[in-house]
């Protein structure tokens, strides 16, 4: 991955990862965010119209990427919604969030699979050999 901020899919098994990576821990949570996204539909098909709070507490960065995962799951699954922009901060343990984004419309968004949930499988926080942040962890489809 670049120095800048972005994301990605990583193989694993029947399952799939998905990794982000940004200058800060809020930025690499964003586009982990994103590739979540991805992992159902193209991410510039989501108009980011609705905008939804979230707010997740854990003991640490890796359990925060994992609730906040978690989070926009039980978010896009109650809603009926998909979400293409993020606004993550994060204070120790704790992450505040708006999440922008349209209730799913099947036919422009053509949803490929239902994410059941984030895994602790792969989970990782950490900072790169080059400084950046890299947030991921595999989700279970």
């Amino acid at each position: 991955m670049s120095p800048m901020a972005g994301w990605e899919h990583f193989h694993h098994q029947a399952d799939i990862g998905v990794r982000g990576c940004g200058p800060s821990s809020a930025a690499a949570f964003e586009q982990t965010a994103i590739a979540l996204t991805a992992v159902i539909t193209d991410p510039g098909q989501v108009r980011d119209s609705i905008p939804v709070s979230i707010a997740c507490e854990a003991p640490d960065l890796e359990l925060l990427l994992a609730d906040w995962l978690n989070a926009l799951i039980y978010e896009m699954a109650t809603r009926h919604m998909l979400f293409s922009r993020f606004a993550v901060t994060i204070t120790e343990q704790a992450l505040e969030a708006t999440a922008w984004g349209e209730v799913i419309d099947s036919a422009r968004h053509q949803p490929g699979v239902e994410i059941k949930g984030a895994t602790y499988t792969a989970l990782r926080v950490y900072r790169d050999e080059k400084g950046d942040w890299v947030a991921q962890c595999v989700v279970d489809v």
